[in-house]
């Protein structure tokens, strides 16, 4: 398989579509999380949920980095964004999610503070070579598949002697949200899930075993297109059907069992486990997060600037961290389509491009 639209055609969906219909048990039902927004966006864009059968529903989990940052972590960024000192260098998606008191990173910037937007670590890094009196702050954020990049980005600063730049580090662990998911005191009900495949290709699926092993939970690593889905969805229902709980990759033109394993040594050389990180919608979560080891304590922003911890709240009426945690979906929360929309985004879940609530907004679920 060569081009993208060979994993889009109409007549393998199609047949998909059918096997899937006669394979589901009809005195039951399929629960199956689809833990990030890759695929919440796949099912909705390309009309998949149109194609199961009614007894199979998907379950949208966190989604995206962004979606699961929680408010304080915008705080900092904004109070370190507004020292004249710093140039703050942060991805898109980033810029509007809502701050406390309906505050955000766009506002900040509007005000005078000096954010840039950028697409790579290589970016920030080259904004602090040309301007080395200032403090170039890269916000550093994302799952397993982001962070390789930012370790190189801190050795090639240490090789250079960078002393203008560091790292608001945000990084956060999949299978650790996984488990905090499964062990919640009111846990959602979840048969199986589909794994994540960008993340999977770092880690690779070897970490998702314990999930099939203590918990029971039958999982399929699912490529992002709309026929991965389908095939994830297929293997999963079949699985559950022999009564099997195994971690199968369906993605496995880009992931195997022990992933990029050089890209996880670069990572372990730069960054520990921080003792726990707050998660929207999860709360604190032990080792679930990235911190700089002391050999890169100088390109630690945290540390640099005496970072304080920021207890916030989100705002009031959004559903966000219930639908991140698969509690709740979109349609539940009232403020969607009415105050909530992409114009005017009350939670990081209509603002982020992978985020449930732009889902069902930018694929017509929902309108006010």
């Amino acid at each position: 398989m060569k081009y993208i639209s060979e994993f889009r055609q109409q007549d393998l969906a199609q047949q998909l579509a059918k096997a899937i219909a006669q394979t589901v048990d009809p005195n039951r039902h399929y629960r199956l999380m689809e833990f990030c927004g890759g695929h919440t966006h796949a099912i909705f864009r390309y009309g998949v949920q149109d194609l199961m059968p009614a007894n199979v529903e998907f379950i949208h989990g966190p989604g995206c980095p962004v979606c699961v940052l929680p408010t304080g972590r915008i705080d900092n960024a904004i109070q370190l964004a507004e020292r004249p000192e710093v140039i703050l260098c942060t991805y898109a998606d980033l810029i509007r999610v809502p701050a406390t008191g309906r505050n955000s990173l766009l506002k900040a910037k509007a005000g005078g503070s000096d954010i840039r937007m950028v697409y790579s670590t290589q970016d920030a890094l080259k904004i602090a070579r040309e301007n080395p009196d200032k403090q170039v702050v890269f916000f550093a954020i994302g799952f397993e598949t982001t962070t390789p990049p930012t370790a190189v980005a801190i050795k090639q600063a240490q090789a250079e002697g960078l002393t203008n730049f560091t790292v608001f580090c945000n990084h956060v662990l999949t299978p650790a949200a996984m488990q905090a998911i499964l062990d919640a005191p009111q846990p959602v009900a979840i048969d199986a899930f589909l794994g994540p495949s960008h993340v999977s290709t770092v880690i690779g699926s070897q970490p998702y075993e314990i999930f099939a092993e203590r918990y029971n939970k039958s999982i399929v690593i699912a490529g992002f297109e709309p026929l991965d889905v389908m095939q994830s969805a297929l293997m999963l229902i079949r699985q559950l059907n022999e009564g099997r709980h195994e971690v199968e990759n369906e993605y496995s033109r880009a992931v195997t069992r022990e992933g990029n394993q050089k890209a996880q040594a670069l990572v372990r050389e730069v960054f520990e486990l921080r003792p726990q990180f707050e998660w929207r919608g999860l709360g604190l979560i032990p080792d679930s997060a990235l911190k700089l080891k002391a050999d890169y304590a100088d390109f630690d922003a945290e540390r640099r600037f005496d970072m304080p911890a920021i207890q916030a709240s989100d705002v009031k009426g959004c559903e966000c961290p219930a639908i991140l945690r698969g509690a709740k979906k979109p349609q539940d929360c009232k403020l969607l389509g009415t105050v909530c929309t992409p114009e005017n985004p009350m939670g990081s879940c209509m603002v982020s491009s992978e985020g449930a609530c732009a889902a069902y907004w930018s694929y017509g679920r929902v309108r006010g």
